[in-house]
């Protein structure tokens, strides 16, 4: 209190003759280091909540990670908002924002199976702020007008397989309190809890044979969110040159969304399935956005967390090829934005000396220096594929290609949950001109299940060597790996059907899963031509004797091609690919397909086998630094190795933004 009383005496006699004048600068320079909240801003959130419908409602159990199933689960969203602070310190603002909820909890949902179940998809609001800045510290009330969307979802028998949703729009008001802190440069940092009240609407049930519904959420949110301060110049930061407070190198923020259509027009399709690309073309897009937030903990250790929404469909709901045509895709899509944490890790590097490099700045990346020879242990969640097949020009459908057999190893059957991620642990061992590393990893309960468990595991090594041909640098990975699950083998659920002729081959698969094993190997090459030129190919295999687990209905691949930037042509920042796949299955895994026996992605009923064959041509044009548009062509050629469907052609557009 004495330090805000004593700044405050010094700004009430900047006005008038005082009679130590010479402290007058040092006061005065004192008081406009103080914070100040005006501006625009723009910025991100992630917390916990829960809701209530009212009675007979039965809320759908959403994921909360750590923390329990609730009516919300997992929340997070974006916000944009103005402040002004006033000469006595009020700050007056306000912001608008929209919050999503988490995904479905399976296990949850499975142990209350009901008739139908509520969810609520996202709450948006337009609030007003009072707060009152002590410094770079802001404690805040707010409150305004709320709406949002639910939606009840008619289960089947079972009381939890969805059929068919039925949405309202509902509107209301919301009220809370928070707190904000200024981090560093034009960062802030604020906690926050709001109760949004939303109007009753009621569902009516009747044909479906069930009572009608009143619909009356209640919702609790609580937020964690970072904001971005503009100034008074909104976009235009940093503000004179300068940002609010001094930079930290011991944490970066990154963020990226991506929206990638797709579509194809009608083919060849003599029989099929819900399996099956439809015949009659189709035109599905999806949408994803991400937050990459980094920070040191302390010497060599570093934290990530990368929340993201995802939102939409791939062609067919993700199904009906093997090298699938999204990499944007996952298998858990929805139409509206469903948050996940997709990755939080521990990475801890010890060095051991010697020479060092440079690191830049980037997404999951601390900027500063390490040892070139050094051991490297991550723990935590991620993709498999953030640190094994690697490759610099076939490797992100973020940026490059797109096709799932193009930018990995396609029978590499890597172990992940329906969007693609996994937990474990990953060491490395790097040398300057070779690293190898190894990494033990969660796996499905079941194929294509969105539950990781410990009862089995995935395991992956990896060797990298880094070499110079004609003095164009290049490098060559070899992995193997092995992965045990909860599996049916392809030969004896067809004796076993051939046996029973009257059971369905699916059901057979499904009542013989037991843990079983898959292994096999890949090989990835990358290696510049010339400036740049490069040029990528991958082979992949798999024992193929046992069901695919995580990823896609391929046993082997064969992949490459070529990436050149535009340089030549006066693009620099552009980017030409083009490259070719060929997939394949194994005996038994064909015989079942031909069976009627489904696979992850595919399965037409029968099979007139023959590899599946995919061509990818695209053009990424930098509009702006850090924002591209690509243009990508694919031909599949025996799409789902079934010679009796396609060719199908598949035109895509990209609209990708980092910073």
């Amino acid at each position: 209190m004495k330090r805000f009383l004593a700044i405050g005496s010094v700004l009430t006699g900047l006005g008038c003759p005082q009679p130590h004048a010479a402290d007058l600068p040092l006061k005065a320079r004192t008081a406009k280091t103080l914070y100040d909240w005006t501006g625009f801003y723009v910025g991100g959130h992630f917390g916990y909540g829960d809701a209530s419908f009212g009675p007979g409602t039965n809320p759908l159990p959403a994921q909360g990670m750590i923390l329990p199933s609730s009516a919300t689960g997992l929340s997070g969203g974006y916000q944009l908002g103005y402040n002004r602070q006033l000469a006595n310190r009020i700050v007056l603002g306000i912001e608008a924002d929209s919050t999503f909820t988490g995904p479905r909890d399976v296990v949850a949902h499975g142990r209350s199976p009901t008739p139908f179940n509520t969810t609520i998809d996202y709450v948006g609001t337009v609030r007003g702020r009072i707060g009152y800045a002590f410094d770079r510290f802001m404690p805040f009330v707010t409150g305004g007008f709320a709406w949002g969307h639910t939606h009840i979802n008619i289960n089947d028998a079972d009381g939890v397989s969805e059929l068919f949703p039925v949405g309202k729009y509902q509107t209301g008001w919301t009220a809370g309190l928070g707190l904000e802190f200024a981090v560093s440069g034009n960062w802030s940092a604020k906690a926050e809890y709001d109760y949004v009240a939303l109007s009753r609407r009621t569902y009516d049930l009747s044909g479906f044979g069930l009572a009608n519904v009143d619909v009356e959420p209640r919702v609790h949110l609580f937020k964690l969110g970072l904001n971005y301060h503009f100034g008074d110049t909104p976009w235009m930061a940093p503000i004179n040159g300068k940002t609010k407070l001094p930079e930290s190198g011991d944490w970066n923020v990154h963020a990226q969304t991506t929206v990638l259509p797709q579509g194809y027009g009608p083919i060849h399709s003599p029989y099929a399935s819900p399996q099956s690309l439809p015949g009659s073309g189709q035109f599905q897009a999806t949408w994803t956005t991400t937050a990459f937030l980094g920070a040191r903990l302390w010497d060599g250790g570093e934290f990530y967390f990368n929340p993201e929404l995802a939102q939409g469909f791939g062609l067919n709901g993700t199904l009906g090829l093997a090298g699938f045509s999204n990499g944007e895709a996952q298998k858990a899509g929805a139409p509206f934005p469903k948050i996940r944490p997709q990755r939080y890790y521990f990475k801890q590097t010890f060095g051991l000396g010697g020479e060092q490099e440079e690191v830049a700045d980037a997404p999951n990346q601390l900027a500063g220096k390490r040892d070139i020879d050094r051991i490297t242990l991550i723990v935590g969640r991620f993709a498999v594929g953030d640190f094994f097949d690697g490759n610099s020009y076939a490797k992100d459908p973020r940026a490059d290609f797109m096709n799932w057999a193009m930018w990995s190893s396609g029978a590499y059957d890597f172990p992940a949950d329906l969007p693609g991620y996994t937990r474990g642990a990953v060491v490395e061992l790097n040398r300057k001109d070779w690293a190898v590393r190894a990494g033990l990893f969660q796996v499905p309960d079941a194929p294509n299940s969105d539950t990781l468990v410990y009862k089995t595991g995935g395991a992956v090594v990896e060797f990298e060597e880094r070499h110079s041909i004609f003095e164009q640098p290049g490098k060559l990975r070899v992995g193997v790996f092995a992965n045990g699950g909860n599996t049916a083998n392809y030969r004896e659920v067809l004796t076993l059907a051939a046996a029973n002729p009257a059971l369905n081959i699916n059901d057979i698969a499904t009542a013989t899963q037991r843990i079983r094993s898959k292994y096999g190997f890949y090989v990835n090459l990358e290696q510049q031509i010339v400036n740049d030129v490069g040029l990528f190919a991958r082979a992949s295999w798999n024992d193929g004797q046992n069901q695919i687990l995580s990823f896609t209905d391929i046993d082997r691949s064969l992949s490459g091609g070529l990436s050149i930037k535009g340089g030549r042509w006066g693009r620099p920042d552009d980017t030409v690919g083009i490259g070719g796949a060929i997939n394949g299955l194994s005996a038994g895994h064909r015989d079942f397909l031909a069976a009627g026996g489904i696979g992850l992605l595919i399965g037409d009923g029968r099979l007139n086998y023959n590899n599946e064959r995919i061509l990818e041509a695209y053009y990424a044009y930098s509009v702006i630094e850090g924002v591209t548009m690509t243009a990508d062509y694919q031909l599949v050629v025996n799409p789902a190795y079934n010679a009796d469907r396609g060719p199908v052609s598949i035109f895509s557009g990209r609209l990708h933004a980092e910073f």
